[in-house]
């Protein structure tokens, strides 16, 4: 379906790399394959796979390692939180239990409008500016520093207006 849908953009991409290489343009591809509806489904990870002489595990060990490729859909609006232990030692764990208890979910679920997603992720490389969060939503990915959660409950009120609009 993807190689139907997308094959100009597929041999684009396929096209940077060396042929006895091509297995490099996993992300680029699972990006495409994500991009319609916010997810990799297993369809797209096989044709992948085969797309790309790999197997489907080997595309979906991609998927699960990196935190801006999904298997599932969930919100439009994914907030990732950085609590490793930097962040943690500013308060990101404290942060991050108040924002899912004020959005009503638990860590890793999604809001029952459906609209918004919260993990928990390791590393964005903002310690010394934490608590702070990444959100990925239809304007591409933002970053948060120095947040608390008033100031982050209101960021997301103003990106659910913005994608109801969208």
């Amino acid at each position: 379906m993807l190689a139907e849908k997308y094959a100009a953009e597929i041999e684009n991409i396929l096209a940077k790399y060396p042929p006895d290489q091509k297995r490099s343009a996993v992300m680029p591809l699972l990006y495409l394959a994500q991009r319609e509806d916010g997810y990799v489904t297993k369809e797209d990870m096989a044709e992948i796979g085969g797309i790309l002489g790999i197997t489907s595990t080997d595309v979906a060990s991609i998927v699960g390692f990196y935190t801006l490729f999904y298997d599932q859909p969930e919100g439009d609006i994914r907030i990732q939180v950085c609590n490793d232990l930097p962040c943690a030692l500013r308060g990101a764990d404290e942060f991050l239990e108040q924002l899912c208890e004020n959005l009503g979910v638990k860590v890793g679920g999604t809001t029952q409008d459906g609209s918004v997603t919260v993990e928990a992720v390791m590393c964005l490389a903002a310690c010394d500016k934490a608590p702070m969060f990444q959100v990925q939503s239809g304007e591409g990915i933002a970053y948060h520093e120095n947040q608390t959660v008033s100031s982050a409950l209101e960021a997301i009120e103003a990106l659910r207006k913005k994608e109801a609009l969208a």
